[in-house]
């Protein structure tokens, strides 16, 4: 099209010479399709004018070439197409989508909006971000200059060339990226260059707490590369559920250092002694049960339901050392839609009722004693007494505890464990008053201000869990429990002992009204017997 320089003339001339072309053949409507509604002619932004049938299909319309004074045909697609075309373009995006590979590696999530339930700072980083979902917020880029630190640290004293790194992260870019939930809108160097940065300030961090940071050349007093000041925060962010880098990489990039490119099961076990400042008992682990745990990783032995995928991550080689690393043949894989089942509402909260609170059970008679184990979960009850291992309470067990949640109820290949037991916990818990005797008993030991903080933080780790009553470890343990408290006799005889046998003197008193009542009887007895029976004297 040539410029126009008179829209305005061009078009009423234009318009004049179509009506009387229409006038004069007197056809135009005869060779037209059947297209209902009322003509428009419309000048677009080209100068171009236009008719236009107010329906809701395709026309083909007449339109004036200005150059060549032709008169040409051209399709008008309508609202309706153009919507059609959008959702066909919806429906590829979830064909690829949907695709069986996508999801096979995934195993870093980020947690639903229905568990996070105002608790956001629990889930998101506080100083540093680890991976893609909280890459570049402007509130963690303060963090970015130690970080190059850490690379800039590594490499001097390697001398190594960092392209030998990008190289390594490029290689797994697409296995990476299938790690995370989503598409990541970060472009390939982007994205290598986050995960060669982040990777290994992670490595310094690791290796730095299992051999110190003045072995790796920082000084005594950094701010960051020391077993102290900011170190408990930047461990927090580094368990947390979105805040993970694949283990594969790290793997990677620590042999790369070592020239040893394949090896496999380091970085986990740098991971476990880094992390246990945050375990939620005082127990330490014993050397038993230690070299248990370091010597299993990376075995195909061992229950790992990512190790053939190689995604595993530090959150899950926590949640493995918490659960003491339980060897055995690969679990059952849940079934998603077996929780939204009518056989199986567990969604009901109602149905989440495992055992009565603490104050309930004891009025029926039931014991608590501390159980020293270094495995947390590990409860037992016989003979009437409830044998529950010491826990740990301190300003990161809620953070911990919901990452650690969040992860079983989003990879369905991963067990309930730690669910099953915070439900329990929180079933026995219901006031400050049940707190303050399991605190009397030895089993909790907490820093936070008192034992009401307690008893919420329980009542809400578990407010918007999916979960099986049917599918827990102390199922069978809570049942056995129940059928104590429900048996009335040894209700009776909690209520006889806490009344009459709570101290020495309830004792003595009890005792004495006892030989009271015995000497009344017998003098009544006497009494009577002598009435009717009197002496011959």
């Amino acid at each position: 099209m040539v410029a126009v320089f008179n829209k305005e003339l061009l078009s009423w001339y234009l318009i004049t010479l179509k009506l009387n072309q229409t006038v004069e053949t007197g056809i135009h409507n005869a060779q037209s399709p059947s297209v209902s509604g009322s003509v428009e002619f419309r000048q677009d932004i080209n100068g171009q004018i236009r008719q236009e049938s107010q329906s809701s299909n395709s026309i083909e319309v007449p339109i004036k070439d200005e150059e060549s004074g032709q008169v040409q045909q051209d399709k008008i697609k309508t609202p309706e197409s153009d919507w059609v075309i959008s959702i066909k373009e919806k429906l590829d995006q979830a064909q690829n989508d949907d695709a069986a590979s996508s999801w096979a590696r995934l195993c870093i999530y980020r947690v639903p909006h229905c568990l996070r339930d105002g608790d956001d700072k629990a889930y998101i980083p506080q100083i540093v971000s680890l991976g893609p979902y909280h890459h570049g917020k402007k509130r963690l880029r303060n963090m970015d200059q130690h970080k190059w630190r850490a690379v800039h640290r590594l490499l001097k004293r390697t001398n190594q060339d960092i392209t030998t790194y990008l190289d390594a992260v490029k290689e797994l870019e697409e296995k990476t990226r299938a790690c995370y939930e989503g598409t990541i809108c970060l472009s390939s160097n982007e994205f290598v260059e986050m995960m060669v940065l982040d990777s290994c300030f992670v490595l310094e961090l690791l290796c730095g707490a299992a051999g110190g940071f003045t072995q790796l050349g920082y000084s005594r007093n950094d701010p960051i590369f020391a077993m102290r000041g900011s170190m408990h925060s930047i461990q927090r962010d580094m368990i947390m559920l979105e805040n993970q880098i694949p283990l594969f990489v790290l793997d990677r990039l620590l042999g790369l250092q070592s020239g040893n490119p394949d090896q496999k099961g380091v970085v986990a076990r740098l991971a476990l002694r880094f992390f246990d400042p945050l375990m939620p008992t005082d127990e330490p682990l014993t050397k038993r049960n230690r070299k248990k745990v370091e010597s299993s990783i990376g075995k195909e032995s061992t229950f790992d339901p990512l190790t053939e995928q190689g995604g595993l991550h530090c959150l899950e080689v926590f949640r493995r050392s918490l659960l003491a690393i339980r060897v055995g043949p690969k679990p059952t894989p849940r079934i998603w839609i077996k929780r939204w089942s009518h056989t199986n509402r567990v969604a009901d909260k109602r149905r989440q009722q495992l055992i009565h609170c603490v104050t309930e059970l004891k009025d029926s008679g039931i014991k608590f004693k501390r159980r020293k184990t270094d495995r947390f979960w590990d409860i037992k009850f016989k003979n009437g007494v409830l044998k529950i291992p010491r826990l740990l309470i301190h300003d990161g067990t809620k953070s911990l505890f919901l990452n650690l949640i969040a992860y079983e109820q989003c990879h369905l290949d991963c067990s309930n464990d730690i669910t099953s037991y915070v439900i329990f916990m929180d079933n026995l818990i219901d006031s400050a008053a049940d707190v303050s005797y399991l605190h009397y008993c030895g089993i909790i030991e907490h820093w936070l201000g008192s034992d009401a903080e307690v008893a919420e933080l329980f009542n809400r780790l578990c407010q918007e869990v999916v979960f099986d009553i049917n599918d827990s470890n102390f199922s069978r343990l809570s049942e056995q429990v129940n059928q104590y408290y429900d048996h009335r006799w040894n209700a009776w005889r909690a209520t006889l002992k806490s009344k009459y046998f709570s101290n020495p003197w309830a004792i003595i008193s009890f005792i004495a009204a006892v030989v009271l009542l015995l000497l009344t009887s017998a003098q009544t007895f006497y009494g009577i017997f002598s009435y009717y029976r009197p002496s011959n004297g």
